[in-house]
């Protein structure tokens, strides 16, 4: 009669007002020995009846979890897989479980990742996806677990199933590719923990992850998800990662998004779109191929921006483009309207960050470019001025930024820039940096490469005689640091014109 009576019971446990009475009978651990059965009527009637018992009541939950409730549930996954109601049992039974610590922990040392990989390959209906979902959902949280569901495949299945449905209108097919695509956030968010599982999620999700962003549905949390999206191509850096998903079209659906919230009040959508594009921008294959499909211009566009953090992001991807990029440099350096604005940033007094990250951009550009035109342009632009203002900085990097694109500049069109050097007295600026005890090595041997360029400026040299400038690189002649006294040595001669 024990099938017989644990049918009953799963019956009876349907109505609310009979769970009590169930509980102050003890039928729940009289219930779960049962679970070891082999007869699959008798597992069938149990789990029915345990879990609309235990619904809702995490004391009982976390009982049933602390008498070993969760390999038998795993069992029945594993030794029943071809039985639909069995599996949808313990698939429910997992689902009301998963949210507990305890549960989390217990399913770790079993096998539960690659029974759920079986059985998301084997559901046929989407009432069965959702449930797998939610269970992979909750155990995702669990750092132990999370990897146990990547090295079991996972994300694959998860990226199969996006594919295939890409494209469907189906509001089913729309709720099933929105679990998926939060499910893969999920086990995306948090993976720099884990290097060797941020690179395998990378690798084998990058085509679904483009797919999935390039989705613009409708729908509360559509800018919440693609934010996440945005989030995790900046946490999974990797060379060979960023590669592929430059290749694959990411960066033209991260500059939709962009161009899409450019008016937006909430901005966390733009600043993790430009940070993900800031990071496909690092290999030198990727700035080619970015600037091949115009992203330098698209990017250009959003300087209507207002927000500060926004626009911040926007001038370090800029710069990541520019860098070692004389194709880059020229483009950005021949756009008035973005010359201007990063004359008006240089200027702001609202937000440090961003009037630094201008002059940066300024320097950046001056320094990486071969071309006559953006060095005028960036002296119509009244940008001259900023980068002398830079060699004066406190930070040594940001001065050698500046001393290095002024050489550069100097060097291809020092006639344009004459006029601006005196006005804001580069040479006495020089001559400061040179004298100071405190200015680190390598500003002095930058400052001397490019009063070597200023030479060649009778009025500029002028200006050096004047200032007196000779003494003090006789002086420097016998700095400490070798490289310093060799430049004071070289200058000499350049200025005694004897080399």
């Amino acid at each position: 009669c024990a099938v017989k009576a644990a049918h009953v019971l799963s019956e009876i446990a349907k109505n609310e007002e009979m769970k009590k009475p169930c509980i102050e009978a003890d039928l729940v651990p009289i219930l779960i020995p049962l679970l070891e059965s082999r007869d699959q009527e008798m597992l069938l009637h149990t789990g029915r009846a345990i879990g609309r018992i235990c619904y809702d009541n995490r004391d009982l939950q976390e009982e049933l979890v602390k008498v070993g409730v969760i390999p038998s549930l795993v069992r029945i996954l594993t030794d029943y897989a071809e039985s639909e109601p069995l599996v949808h049992v313990a698939l429910l039974a997992l689902y009301n479980l998963a949210d507990l610590d305890t549960a989390k922990e217990a399913l770790s040392k079993t096998s539960v990742a690659e029974q759920l990989v079986k059985h998301l390959r084997r559901a046929v209906n989407h009432e069965r996806l959702e449930i797998v979902f939610e269970v992979l959902q909750a155990l995702a949280e669990n750092d132990a677990l999370k990897v146990q569901l990547v090295e079991a495949g996972v994300p694959e299945v998860l990226s199969e199933i996006l594919l295939r449905l890409q494209g469907s209108s189906q509001a089913e097919d729309t709720c099933i590719v929105k679990a998926a695509s939060d499910l893969i956030v999920s086990l995306l968010l948090g993976a720099d923990a884990h290097s060797s599982l941020e690179l395998k999620v990378a690798k084998n999700n990058a085509k679904a992850l483009v797919s999935v962003l390039s989705r613009h549905e409708n729908g509360q949390g559509k800018d919440s998800r693609q934010k996440k999206f945005s989030v995790c191509i900046i946490h999974f850096y990797h060379y060979g990662n960023c590669l592929r998903m430059v290749q694959l079209g990411v960066i033209h659906q991260l500059l939709d998004l962009l161009e899409k919230h450019v008016q937006s009040e909430d901005t966390s959508v733009q600043h993790a779109a430009l940070s993900a594009l800031q990071n496909l921008a690092i290999p030198v294959v990727s700035k080619v191929q970015m600037l091949e499909e115009g992203v330098a211009e698209r990017i250009e566009a959003l300087l209507r921006s207002e927000s500060p953090p926004v626009q911040f992001k926007l001038l370090g991807t800029l710069r990541m483009l520019a860098d070692g990029q004389a194709d880059a440099a020229e483009i950005l350096g021949q756009d008035p309207m973005l010359l201007n604005r990063l004359v008006q940033w240089c200027d702001t007094n609202d937000h440090t960050g961003v009037r630094g990250e201008a002059n940066r951009l300024l320097a950046s550009i001056l320094h990486h470019n071969r071309s006559q035109e953006v060095v005028k342009a960036i002296q119509e632009a009244q940008g001259v001025k900023h980068l002398v203002s830079m060699t004066t900085s406190e930070h040594a990097a940001t001065q050698n930024e500046a001393l290095n694109a002024l050489a550069v500049a100097s060097a291809i069109d020092l006639e344009t820039l004459e006029e601006s050097f005196k006005e804001s007295q580069l040479v006495q600026s020089l001559h400061k940096l040179l004298q100071d005890d405190n200015t680190s090595p390598d500003v002095k041997y930058n400052s001397m490469g490019l009063l070597c360029r200023l030479f060649n400026s009778g009025d500029l040299r002028q200006e050096i005689e004047e200032d007196r400038i000779k003494e003090t690189l006789e002086q420097l002649c016998s700095h400490s640091n070798a490289n310093v006294a060799k430049a004071a040595v070289t200058t000499l001669q350049v200025l005694r014109g004897e080399t």
